[in-house]
């Protein structure tokens, strides 16, 4: 073959340079052009100076020899290319009984390393033909066993074949010695933890992590207590795992929670499998007074933490504690959307008379408070409008009274928009065909028109005057500073800005809506003969045998603590246009209450902070 080119180079039709590029090429028999990709050189013809190559999709293509020695790369039969084309049936038989022979031939093919997607790139559809990744991770633990593989934490870094073989002790121990950081260190530790029945020499291997991991205990458990806690738990399993004793000084569990490290941050902190450890580890270390940590956590943790705080409360003999403070959360409008989400989720027997409309209430509430939190993600608003048979069974057994007065706020609810509001209340017609009137007929008009004190008017007009003349301007002034920074694609700040301008807005509406329907009153001459807006109102809880006194105040008026309501709450409504002798009952949470009215008596009336003339509502723009 080297006599025939060369006597080609002799006669000028090939230059003297293409000699032995072609020799490789016709040798090998294998090639790659870079825009028809791989081809099986099938004829070398030196009389008419070609070679007659398969390319995918380009059969028999013909390619005279001095462009070829330009053009192509030469495949080593050894290729992964190469023995696709061979023999594909036979690399099928060995990807199944062989992983690592097929790795270290794709490995090979690359240079000795490469990544998991260029592998999966070579090996799918063609050889590995069903279930890439059920393959790939049985490949991994065979690698991660043999001396010959460097398999990264990364998925991203490349896969490496060397061969003198390395034992899985040394391999573990320099990943572990060069990881950059705890958290890094703690990924590499587990993997020592996993390799522990296979070390040459596991107690010293052991020993000296353990010694490592102590130190970078110590100086993390002040600035990153969650991350120095996730290392005291990987460290007892490694000790655990050769029969090691603490050493002395060491930071134990019980230590590191008494020395004030606060359980709600440190879970959030905390990888979700490393939950229910850590719940465990404090209840251990504090036996006494742990659950009251973990009630106070569970209304500021995500949903899916709030239900392994619920499920550890309920499993050790708390679910009084926990259905007691469900309760006031709930009542009180306190309850945060994630533990609401997790309610919602949850809906079980346990729960059943928590679950009242009260809960749909809270969860408007929820909703309403993080509109202006960007933190905040519409997870539960999402989950009411995907669950269609949440609402329904909150409102299922309730009292119709109570279910006109929730049709009546959610109407008035600025967490949903119109074909959102439409569906719910769609829902809630369904299970109470009667209240459908409220929403077509001309209550509806009527009800929209709301009693509020002046100084709940006040307040809500301040808050307007503050929107429209502070915060709506200095967002202007942020839109247009961020757009000057260009490229509003990756413009992160004009992004931001523009999502704070849709949460404005959104309230300004929510705002102009309600002071339209508000009308403002100071309470002179309320009636006394029955209860009426403006009243006092003693009662006796004939439940209990107690004497309560209630402020009956306007719809903006809350303040349960001191024994003050609004008029549309469940208690002012069960109490309204009742004369003292009347007994009323009422549904509250699930439990049914009934008062006697002992006695009603005017509020002082409160004279309003602005002048009546003043007192219009700003009209909707």
């Amino acid at each position: 073959m080297r006599d025939e080119l060369e006597k080609l180079a002799i006669a000028g039709k090939i230059g003297s340079k293409h000699i032995e590029p072609l020799l490789t090429l016709a040798q090998g028999g294998y090639c790659a052009h870079k825009s028809w990709g791989f081809g099986r050189i099938t004829t070398v013809d030196t009389v008419f100076c070609q070679f007659t190559i398969d390319f995918q999709g380009r059969p028999g293509h013909k390619m005279d020899l001095s462009f070829a020695a330009e053009t192509l790369r030469s495949i080593p039969a050894d290729h992964i290319l190469a023995k696709k084309s061979a023999d594909l049936h036979g690399l099928r038989q060995m990807a199944a009984r062989d992983h690592l022979g097929v790795i270290k031939l794709v490995l090979n093919s690359h240079g000795g390393r490469a990544s998991l997607d260029q592998i999966q790139r070579e090996l799918v559809p063609d050889v590995i033909t069903e279930d890439w990744k059920k393959w790939i991770e049985v490949a991994k633990r065979e690698m991660k066993k043999d001396g010959h593989f460097i398999v990264p934490s990364k998925k991203t870094d490349p896969i490496v074949y060397q061969a003198q073989e390395t034992s899985i002790q040394k391999r573990v121990m320099d990943r572990f010695k060069s990881a950059k950081g705890l958290k890094a260190r703690l990924v590499e530790a587990a993997e020592l933890l996993k390799n522990v029945a296979d070390l040459d020499n596991a107690p010293t291997v052991v020993a000296e992590a353990v010694v490592t991991l102590n130190s970078e205990i110590n100086s993390h458990q002040r600035t990153q207590p969650a991350l120095a806690l996730e290392a005291v738990f990987l460290r007892d399993e490694l000790k655990k795992a050769i029969g090691l004793a603490a050493a002395e000084g060491e930071l134990t569990e019980t230590v590191f929670w008494n020395q004030g490290s606060k359980l709600g941050p440190i879970l959030e902190s905390m990888p979700s499998a490393k939950h229910r450890r850590t719940l465990d580890s404090f209840k251990d270390a504090t036996p006494t007074l742990w659950h009251e940590a973990v009630i106070g956590s569970i209304n500021i943790v995500p949903a899916k933490l709030a239900g392994e705080c619920a499920a550890m409360l309920m499993e050790n003999g708390k679910l009084d504690l926990l259905r007691e403070t469900l309760a006031r959360l709930i009542s009180q409008h306190q309850a945060s959307s994630e533990l609401l989400l997790w309610l919602a989720k949850e809906r079980s027997d346990t729960f059943a008379d928590i679950l009242t409309p009260e809960v749909f209430r809270a969860m408007v509430s929820a909703i309403e408070r993080d509109i202006f939190n960007e933190k905040k993600s519409n997870k539960l608003r999402d989950f009411i409008l995907a669950d269609h048979d949440l609402l329904p069974e909150l409102i299922s057994s309730a009292d119709i009274e109570v279910v006109k007065d929730l049709t009546r706020s959610l109407q008035l609810s600025p967490s949903f928009d119109d074909m959102d509001r439409r569906s719910l209340l769609a829902r809630i017609v369904k299970v109470f065909p009667v209240v459908k009137e409220l929403i077509t007929g001309e209550a509806v008009k009527q009800d929209n028109t709301y009693i509020v004190s002046w100084e709940s008017l006040e307040r809500r007009r301040n808050e307007y005057d503050d929107l429209c003349k502070k915060r709506i301007p200095a967002n202007s002034k942020d839109i247009a500073l961020a757009r000057s920074y260009g490229d509003l694609r990756e413009n992160h700040e004009y992004k931001a800005a523009k999502e704070m301008q849709k949460v404005l807005m959104r309230r300004k509406s929510e705002l102009e809506i309600g002071l339209n329907r508000a009308r403002g009153t100071d309470f002179a001459g309320a009636r006394t003969d029955i209860v009426s807006i403006g009243t006092k109102v003693t009662v006796h809880d004939i439940n209990n045998s107690k004497t309560v006194t209630f402020q009956i105040r306007g719809a903006w008026d809350s303040d349960p603590d001191n024994g003050v309501i609004a008029y549309l709450s469940p208690i002012g409504q069960a109490l309204l246009n009742h004369p003292v002798g009347d007994e009323v009952e009422f549904e509250l949470q699930g439990a049914k209450h009934k008062f006697r009215v002992d006695g009603i008596a005017a509020l002082p009336a409160v004279a309003p902070a602005v002048p009546a003339a003043e007192t219009a509502a700003p009209a909707a723009n």
